[in-house]
């Protein structure tokens, strides 16, 4: 079928409008109409490291399901739908529960085709990279399957909770399911955009009173506050190990690092109280240096955390609840933009201007 989308076709260029042709759905996918796309750092982190080419990338789709396979199950046309990522739920990994780890996330997620290596997406007869997150829905209309889309109720707001599939998932996730503080605990978010914001929010709904955030934006800093950060620290002003450990009265309990600076990451895994655990969930450089000395005497521990350790047939459904009992706002931190604006809210985004710009068709 036909279909526009916003096309990247090199690391620099902007996003480009284009008519492309759509496979139809095999036995096992779904066609669906995409609402809402959240733009995410990782989609510009992808189209920065991509070679020349043209891709379709988007991973925070929402919309109406238009078409479904025949070996689909628990999906049905017209059903609402947020898309996440993709995985085997065949591998180890996958059948202990932690999807967001599967042997084959590479193949799934980021190689530009099906898992049997066949393209979705064609201009003039010519492949377009395509199927990122089993999705692509910088687009009109998206191929999924079953495993990546998430059922929702008819009057759900696709605009406000399309980020739910990897940015909110992301933040919340890390601290619910991996950090886990308790109303007593000392959390300090590093990097308070949409992931972080989403770390707080989850980290309030979950009665912890004791947080910080930590950012170089000082509107970021002040959206933070009003969402219930007990203090906000600018990382510029001072030394920031010592401002945090000021901050949290000796040191956080828990730490979340958004950034992916290693400057940051470092200073994060310094500013621990004695057994405290950072979890880093920003994409950054791949070297890091930290005072392993510290962390061995003072029981540290720090680990990486992909997709909030979340299974999103589980845990998206969780958000839902949180956020329908008004407590996890994340509509405060949404600004939509008509999808021919994708220019704008990628300047916007990298500006600091927005905390989370979704697509609307």
């Amino acid at each position: 079928m036909r279909i526009t989308a916003a096309v990247a076709r090199a690391p620099r260029a902007p996003f480009v409008l284009q008519a492309l042709d759509l496979d139809d759905p095999r036995p096992d996918e779904i066609l669906v109409r995409i609402t809402a796309a959240g733009l995410c750092h990782t989609d510009l982190v992808m189209k920065a490291a991509a070679p020349v080419g043209p891709a379709v990338l988007g991973h925070e789709g929402a919309g109406v399901v238009e078409r479904v396979g025949g070996a689909v199950r628990g999906v049905r046309v017209g059903d609402r739908v947020v898309l996440s990522y993709r995985s085997c739920r065949a591998c180890g990994l996958c059948r202990q529960g932690r999807t967001a780890y599967c042997e084959r996330t590479a193949q799934l997620n980021n190689s530009g085709r099906r898992a049997d290596g066949s393209a979705t997406m064609w201009q003039d007869g010519v492949p377009v990279a395509g199927s990122f997150f089993g999705q692509s829905s910088f687009a009109t209309h998206a191929l999924a399957s079953a495993d990546n889309a998430v059922v929702v109720g008819r009057d759900t707001d696709l605009t406000r909770v399309a980020p739910l599939g990897c940015g909110f998932q992301t933040g919340a996730g890390a601290v619910l399911n991996v950090l886990r503080p308790g109303p007593a605990s000392r959390l300090v978010v590093y990097g308070v955009g949409a992931v972080g914001l989403a770390a707080l929010l989850a980290a309030d709904a979950a009665g912890v009173r004791g947080t910080v955030a930590v950012d170089v934006h000082p509107e970021r800093r002040a959206l933070a506050a009003r969402l219930g950060a007990g203090a906000v620290v600018d990382p510029a002003g001072a030394d920031l190990v010592a401002a945090v450990r000021d901050a949290t009265g000796g040191g956080p309990t828990h730490a979340l690092d958004t950034t992916g600076v290693p400057s940051v990451v470092a200073a994060a895994a310094k500013a621990l109280a004695p057994t405290g655990t950072l979890v880093v969930v920003g994409l950054g450089d791949a070297e890091l240096t930290v005072d392993l000395r510290d962390i061995m005497v003072g029981g540290k521990t720090v680990r990486g955390c992909v997709e909030g350790d979340a299974v999103p047939e589980r845990f998206i459904p969780r958000l839902l609840a949180l956020r329908a009992g008004g407590r996890f706002p994340v509509e405060e931190l949404v600004t939509a933009y008509p999808f021919e604006e994708i220019n704008r809210a990628v300047a916007d985004h990298r500006s600091g201007a927005v905390v989370k710009p979704v697509l609307v068709w």
